[in-house]
């Protein structure tokens, strides 16, 4: 018979799995928190003595009972909410042994040390997919397994830099203020871990539907290349390389911040109706029809001529 927590954790969509984490700071917790957060029962391995890197991230810190700043900085309990946490020396011999027995009661492992950096304790895929042939592991580094930057450390900040997205996040250059810019969280982090999950989630089904196990080689660069989307593709059918434009869209007009009198106001006129409806209602009808921006096409072609009108003092 089973007990009410065996019970209430087979009801949720991941209840079934166990998911050994041996990643620190935020792409791999990230991946590890969203596993948690569909049932998966998330066992959090850190170091002795220190934890996870993001334990000393602070301030802020969690606030106890008293209104007093506790040990728990705020960013490590972003990124590791519904998870058993243990200490595990894996330089120790005792430590190997104990992540390969919890990896042998596992569905998922999740790594994001240095490259080989695993292979000399014996905890690599190669070596737990001997003990566990149906085992996913997934890999989490900056650059990759193998390659020219492979043995690099990679940080978010650095991949933004390095994968596009502050070519084009921050004011134009030509305004002032303008230059790069990182996003205010860590995207490149963050989106890993998404990438990271939808890839363990897939590797799973394929174990489900095969009895194979699968390994994960997933990358903060690829991940930031990907994530430039439209922008990498208006790249590739343009050969132009895209460029900031702050607040504004490099395919839309008007899709930006316009100054009020009591603030700023976000314009995302998405097609020609919105757009019509936009300016009838700010006060400038005679734009609706006026031939220089009708269509989408020709408001981007007419930026510089449509958006200082629609930003002067009297339509706003």
């Amino acid at each position: 018979m089973q007990n009410t927590t065996t019970a209430q954790a087979n009801k949720t969509a991941l209840g079934h799995l166990r998911v050994l984490d041996l990643t620190r700071v935020l792409a791999g917790p990230w991946c590890a928190q969203n596993l948690a957060d569909l049932g998966a029962d998330v066992i959090k391995v850190e170091r002795p003595g220190a934890g996870d890197d993001t334990r000393s991230w602070g301030p802020p810190y969690l606030k106890d009972g008293a209104g007093n700043n506790t040990t728990e900085a705020a960013y490590y309990l972003s990124a590791n909410r519904g998870k058993r946490a243990i200490t595990v020396d894996i330089a120790s011999t005792e430590g190997q042994a104990i992540i390969r027995e919890l990896a042998m009661q596992s569905d998922v492992v999740l790594e994001n040390y240095k490259v080989g950096q695993l292979k000399k304790y014996g905890l690599d895929y190669e070596s737990l997919k001997a003990i566990k042939p149906d085992l996913v592991y997934c890999s989490i580094t900056g650059f990759g397994q193998d390659g020219p930057y492979a043995q690099r450390a990679g940080y978010d900040f650095i991949v933004q830099g390095m994968g596009g997205f502050m070519s084009l996040t921050g004011e134009r250059d030509d305004l002032p203020g303008g230059g790069p810019q990182k996003a205010g969280v860590a995207m490149a982090d963050l989106m890993t871990g998404m990438y990271a999950t939808i890839a363990v989630m897939a590797a799973l089904t394929h174990r489900d539907r095969t009895g194979e196990g699968q390994y994960i080689d997933m990358a903060l660069l690829d991940v930031q290349v990907a994530m430039l989307a439209n922008m990498g593709s208006n790249y590739l059918t343009s050969g132009n390389t895209p460029k900031r434009w702050g607040n504004a869209h490099q395919n839309i007009v008007p899709y930006q911040t316009f100054a009020t009198s009591d603030g700023h106001i976000i314009v995302a006129a998405g097609n020609d109706g919105q757009y019509r409806k936009f300016v009838q209602v700010g006060g400038c009808p005679e734009l609706a029809d006026d031939p220089r921006f009708v269509t989408n096409p020709l408001r981007v072609q007419q930026r510089d001529v449509l958006v200082p009108i629609l930003a002067d003092a009297k339509y706003a």
